[in-house]
């Protein structure tokens, strides 16, 4: 077992936290029209500190219909774009404003460490003044053909998305979803994850201080199988976004055709990681490290495949294994801490069971269970596995916890079919100084996002998603705006009409002669 630098958990329990977590629906926060509740836990001592409504079909019900009339009737989707942006910019202001309490909510409720989540509150500010930018700045085409027509294209809003959100980072991906589709004048109902509802309630009352009208957000909290299914199934919803896991999202998939709706689906990820001999070393590995043990390793983006070339195997497998055991393993809160609890029980057992798999599968480098001196919590010991054979179940398949599997390759071309040796394809990392090869390798890789020579830093503009199971469709930047709004094309005529003449006396001579 690894001994980490915190050798005892603490359990810290911010202030005025809710003792109950209602839906907000319609510009209220109310309970579930049955009264159905479930238990909210925090993951350093596993016990319960809140209730939470559970959201059941006709809760969705209220939700869609108060979304709807708010799009039917509502200023909102009317609001010039200069309008809409003056109140995503007092959101984003009400975010920073609570960095604080906000980085402290969601350090409790997720067990992510607390210096990681004090990030994620100015990344969630910055997602609404992007998208207040974006659509102020936002034109569309007009095509001309000079004496004969004008085309242009009229962009408008759709109607009620359906925004459904993991848990992990939940508060700044809840945002991802949020700043555009508000942006582009649609209403929405949130569905956030039943293991993070916490840092989700503080939306509302952020809104409405903003001044967002009543019905245009709406929250409601609950199972996916009971209050995600109603909301995906709902003939008034035309968009679905979903950010989970891929078989979930196989579900959505087939439960939306039956409306044809919109979808747009990060889905899972088991992302490679690829080090050549050329690399500068120091950095890769620091890049390697933060990408699968920051987040706690709970991010869809982790590099969890670390695939090294021969020449420098050995030594990367020395180096990067005495970091991973110096990591500080404790208690979220603590400033000190690198890597916190993990977000639930259930979670912790997956994870658990997938070191002792990989005890069998690879040779363990680190880790490999609970640390010492943290007895309570879902707490696991950064794990690094090496000689990991590309058909290990922990080379393929998604853990979402503090264990990486490395393996050798030889040459580019076994580095390039080991890296796409998955169904996922979200993201990839490459380090090499050689320009050409980082090139066609980013290139041939099967991955939605590639960071050459660089951890995974998001720049807003760019598209997110993935390819093969790890999504469908993308998100960021314009991306967003298109998923977001429909496309109608308008068509002028500028001259006189040339149009053929059917069933006229003119055609019937024509035709005779």
């Amino acid at each position: 077992m690894t001994t980490p630098v915190e050798t005892a958990a603490t359990h810290y329990v911010p202030e005025n936290l809710p003792t109950h977590i209602q839906h907000y629906i319609n510009g209220e926060f109310v309970d579930s029209v049955g009264g159905k509740t479930f238990d909210v836990l925090d993951p350093v001592s596993n016990t319960n500190y809140a209730t939470a409504a559970a959201g059941q079909k006709e809760d969705v019900d209220l939700a869609v219909a108060a979304a709807r009339e708010a799009f039917v009737n509502g200023p909102w989707p009317k609001m010039k774009p200069r309008e809409r942006a003056r109140i995503l910019n007092r959101i984003a202001d009400a975010v920073e404003a609570q960095e604080a309490r906000l980085a402290e909510l969601e350090t409790f409720d997720t067990g992510l460490p607390i210096t990681q989540a004090k990030g994620q509150a100015l990344r969630a500010a910055e997602n609404f003044r992007f998208f207040a930018d974006l659509i102020v700045a936002q034109f569309d085409d007009a095509m001309k053909v000079p004496g004969s027509q004008i085309n242009y294209v009229n962009r408008k809003p759709i109607g009620v998305a359906g925004l459904i959100t993991p848990w992990n980072t939940p508060f700044m991906l809840e945002s991802w979803k949020l700043a555009p589709a508000l942006a582009t004048g649609n209403t929405v109902v949130l569905k956030p994850a039943e293991f993070t509802p916490l840092s989700a309630s503080l939306w509302a009352t952020i809104f409405k201080e903003a001044g967002l009208p009543d019905g245009v957000f709406n929250l409601v909290n609950g199972l996916g199988e009971e209050a995600g299914d109603a909301l995906v199934k709902h003939p008034d919803v035309p968009l679905i976004s979903f950010t989970g896991e891929t078989t979930t999202g196989q579900t959505i998939f087939r439960n939306a055709a039956a409306n044809l709706k919109g979808l747009s689906m990060e889905l899972g990820g088991k992302s490679p990681c690829v080090v050549f001999a050329d690399a500068d070393l120091d950095a890769a590995i620091d890049s390697a490290l933060f990408g699968v043990f920051s987040l706690n390793g709970e991010r869809c983006t982790a590099g969890s495949r670390i695939l090294v070339e021969r020449a420098i195997y050995d030594e990367f497998c020395e180096k990067y294994a005495a970091r991973a055991k110096n990591i500080v393993v404790g208690d979220p809160h603590d400033p000190k801490t690198q890597v916190g609890a993990l977000v639930h029980p259930e979670h912790y057992e997956k994870v658990a069971s997938y070191v002792e798999i990989g005890k069998s599968e690879g040779r363990l480098l680190a880790g490999g269970g609970r640390p010492e001196g943290l007895p309570d919590g879902n707490y696991i010991a950064p794990t690094v596995f090496a000689d990991v054979a590309p058909d290990a179940r922990i080379f393929q398949e998604e853990i979402f916890g503090p264990v990486v599997a490395i393996t050798p390759f030889e040459n580019d071309d076994e580095a390039l079919a080991l890296a796409n040796n998955t169904k996922y394809g979200l993201a990839a990392y490459i380090w090499t100084q050689n320009l050409t090869r980082a090139h066609n390798f980013s290139q041939n890789v099967e991955a939605g996002m590639v960071w050459l020579n660089s951890h995974n830093v998001r720049d807003l503009r760019t598209p997110f998603g993935g390819v093969k199971a790890s999504g469908l469709g993308h998100e960021g930047g314009y991306r967003s705006i298109d998923f977001y709004t429909d496309q109608q094309a308008v068509h002028i005529t500028l001259g006189s009409v040339h149009t053929p003449k059917f069933g006229s006396i003119e055609a019937a001579a024509a035709n005779e002669g």
